[in-house]
C-alpha cells in the first residue's frame, strides 16, 4: 500500500497555484484556473487509457524482497530505476535498484530517512542521470517532507541529514512530497499533502533547481475514489497520470483473481485540473498476488505509459511492467 497518511484520511481539497498577475477564474466544482497557465501547451500528447496493454518485463527480481513502490526510465542510457521500501514504514528507508531494460540487475543504493517511494524521476544532464526522490521522512508517517536529487553510485548509502544533498521544499509545511520529471518539456511536478489534502504543482525544472518555486500549474488530486488506495503517478506533457488499486484477495474476497483486479488508471489535464479520463486495466491479470505499484513514461520513437505490478510470495516479491503506447 502506498501513500497512506497516518490519519488514514483521503479527502482532498484545492490549493490554488499562482504565477503572474492574471485573475483566477472559477470553474465548476469550485476549481480555480489561471489563464496564463492555460495558454501554454507542451510536447508529449495524451495516452488513451482504454488502449490495450503490452508486457515489457515480467516477474523480475529486485535488490530487496518487498514490493516495488515506483520506477523511472533513463531513456538515454536505456536503464530502469526501481524503488522499494524496507523495514519500518515510519523509518522512511528505501532501496534503489538499477536494471537494464531486459530486467537484469546492474546495481543498487540504500536511502535512509528518505520516505516511502510513491514516485520518482530521472533527469538527464547530457548523458548523466540524476535520480529524484522524496527525502526528509516524516517520523509520524514515513513520507517525505522534501525532494532531492543525486547521482547513482553502486552500493552507496545515502542518509538524510548526513549526506550532503540539497532538500527542495516547494510547499512549506507539507508532507508526502514526491517528484516526477518530464524531460521532454524540462518540467518537474510535485505531489504533496497539506493536512488531509493531496495536491500537485508543476514547475520549470531549471526554476525548481534554483529554488524558484513559482508554479506553472497548481491543482488538487482528482480521479481517485475515497475508498481507493493510491499507488503511483507521473507527469507527461499536459497530463498527470495516476494509478490506484489493491492486491488480489482470495476468490471469496472483495478483489478475487477471477475478476482480474480493481486497478484503475486516471489522467488529469494540468491546464485545467480536471479529470481527463479514468479506466480500469486488466494488464498483468494472470500474476499471482498482483498489486499495482508505480507509473512512469518511457519516451522515444514510441512513448509508453508503464504500469508497475508486484507479484509473488511475501518475502520474495517480483516486479512486472506493462505499458500503453501512444
Amino acid at each position: 500500500m502506498t501513500d497512506r497518511p497516518a490519519s488514514r484520511i483521503r479527502r482532498r481539497s484545492l490549493l490554488l497555484g499562482g504565477g503572474g498577475a492574471a485573475a483566477a477564474l472559477a470553474l465548476g466544482g469550485g476549481l480555480l484556473w489561471s489563464p496564463l497557465a492555460q495558454a501554454e501547451s507542451v510536447s508529449g500528447g495524451v495516452f488513451d487509457l482504454d488502449a490495450g496493454s503490452t508486457k515489457f518485463l515480467r516477474e523480475k527480481t529486485l535488490q530487496h524482497t518487498t514490493v516495488l513502490q515506483s520506477f523511472a526510465f533513463d531513456n538515454t542510457n536505456k536503464h530502469l530505476y526501481v524503488l522499494q521500501a524496507t523495514g519500518s514504514e515510519k523509518a522512511g528507508n528505501l532501496v534503489l535498484t538499477k536494471l537494464n531494460q531486459s530486467g537484469t540487475k546492474l546495481g543498487y543504493m540504500t536511502l535512509k530517512g528518505f520516505g516511502h517511494g510513491v514516485a520518482m524521476g530521472v533527469e538527464l544532464a547530457g548523458s548523466t542521470p540524476w535520480i529524484w526522490t522524496e527525502t526528509d521522512a516524516n517520523t509520524d508517517s514515513g513520507y517525505g517532507r522534501a525532494v532531492t536529487r543525486f547521482k547513482f553510485t553502486n552500493k552507496q548509502t545515502l542518509t538524510y541529514g548526513v549526506s550532503s544533498l540539497t532538500a527542495y521544499r516547494a510547499h512549506s509545511g507539507s508532507t508526502s512530497n514526491t517528484p516526477s520529471i518530464d524531460m521532454l518539456n524540462g518540467r518537474i511536478a510535485i505531489r504533496y499533502r497539506t493536512g488531509s489534502d493531496m495536491n500537485y504543482k508543476v514547475f520549470k525544472l531549471a526554476d525548481f533547481k534554483a529554488k524558484n518555486y513559482t508554479p506553472l500549474h497548481t491543482f488538487k488530486q482528482t480521479g481517485i475514489g475515497s475508498s481507493e488506495v493510491f499507488q503511483g503517478w507521473c507527469l507527461h506533457g499536459d497530463y498527470v497520470y495516476q494509478l490506484a488499486g489493491t492486491c488480489y484477495t482470495s476468490e471469496s474476497g472483495a478483489n478475487p483473481p477471477s475478476a482480474h483486479g480493481n486497478t484503475y488508471v486516471s489522467s488529469i489535464d494540468i491546464r485545467t485540473g480536471k479529470q481527463h479520463e479514468r479506466k480500469r486495466t486488466e494488464a498483468a491479470y494472470s500474476l499471482s498476488y498482483r498489486e499495482p505499484e508505480g507509473l512512469a513514461v518511457q519516451t522515444g520513437s514510441q512513448n509508453r505509459l508503464h504500469m508497475g505490478f508486484a507479484s509473488g510470495a511475501s518475502g520474495a516479491r517480483k516486479c512486472s511492467l506493462y505499458y500503453k503506447a501512444q
